[in-house]
């Protein structure tokens, strides 16, 4: 890691993985490094749901953040830069046979075969030392029974023997995926949660928010991707002398259409429940069919809080937030009527 990035200190922590602020090792530019540990198949999926979709918006729009590089470790201390447009074979892997790859059963069959090789490789050294040995002694035999004058015998032809791997890696065939590294631009404005409510209140500031937003998520949309999960925790800001340029981030659990038919592109319908409860559609709450809608209606809710200022304090937790809590209330209710 300390060749291509250093990792200053921890900006974040949530369910899947933790955010540094870093800088590139070369040229000092400041980054964003998310790490994302390859512990399940279920946290994996979202992994290269969050990959696919940030390489699709690929730096095309100034207010969706960008992704710079995508690293595997493969080992402590070895990180393996993932080509542009490639997909880390071994976690599809894992994903499709609903298993980890590399279990401690796997590690220890491999050991296993690594030390019999090992044990056949010793002795077949061994048998052709003495083989050696015993040619030498036949043909001094056979020269003094003949008194000829021979040079010194040649090695007898030996079958040849594989090499044994140097590590487990090289005899597994393929490296393994300890995690899973997004190398992302840096936002110093922290989300937008914490932005706007430690300043106050600016309605030029709250519209050119509005607007930033509405201009990402037409570009998403745009794109196929359909967000799911769009909240003002998932919104980042980088400070600027003049309006902060807002960017939408965290893509785990977005989801992408290439369906298109007449040149148009179709509307996909999902099923599962996720999102935030505060900024989740009614659809969505009473478990029914939705769509890409689903993203504009929290867009909505994202927008009343910011204009209007609306917070609301987090069962269990001491920090405002923006947000309606009654509204959530009133979708709990409702649910099942929709």
């Amino acid at each position: 890691m300390e060749e291509l990035y250093t990792l200053d200190r921890e900006v974040g922590r949530g369910s899947y993985g933790v955010v540094f602020e870093g800088h590139m090792a070369k040229t000092g530019h400041r980054v964003a490094i998310k790490r994302l540990p390859c512990s399940n198949p279920e946290c994996i999926e979202l992994y290269l749901q969050e990959l696919w979709a940030m390489r699709a918006t690929a730096k095309n729009h100034v207010n969706v953040i960008a992704l710079h590089n995508c690293l595997l470790q493969t080992g402590s201390r070895s990180l393996k830069p993932l080509k542009p447009g490639k997909l880390p074979l071994r976690l599809v892997e894992t994903v499709l046979k609903g298993s980890v790859l590399e279990s401690q059963k796997g590690q220890e069959r491999r050991k296993v075969l690594l030390n019999t090789l090992r044990r056949t490789n010793s002795a077949s050294r061994l048998q052709d030392k003495t083989n050696t040995v015993l040619a030498r002694a036949k043909l001094k035999g056979r020269n003094r029974s003949t008194g000829s004058d021979s040079s010194t015998p040649q090695r007898p032809p030996n079958r040849a023997v594989k090499r044994p791997p140097q590590n487990e890696e090289e005899q597994s065939g393929s490296l393994r995926c300890l995690a899973l590294w997004l190398v992302m631009e840096y936002c110093d404005g922290g989300d937008l949660n914490h932005y706007l409510l430690s300043r106050p209140p600016d309605a030029d500031r709250n519209h050119s928010v509005v607007l930033q937003l509405c201009s990402a998520v037409a570009f998403l949309h745009g794109l196929g991707i359909t967000h799911r999960d769009l909240k003002p925790d998932n919104v980042l800001v980088c400070v600027t002398p003049k309006d902060p340029v807002i960017k939408v981030a965290d893509f785990g659990l977005s989801k992408m259409s290439g369906v298109v038919v007449n040149g148009e592109r179709c509307r996909q319908h999902f099923s599962s429940t996720c999102g935030s409860d505060f900024y989740m559609a009614p659809e969505v709450w009473g478990g029914l069919s939705y769509t890409a809608q689903a993203d504009i209606f929290s867009l909505g809710v994202m927008f009343w809080a910011v204009l209007e200022r609306i917070t609301f304090v987090e069962e269990g937790t001491t920090q405002e937030q923006l947000g309606y809590w009654f509204l959530l209330t009133q979708l709990k209710l409702n649910a099942g009527s929709f």
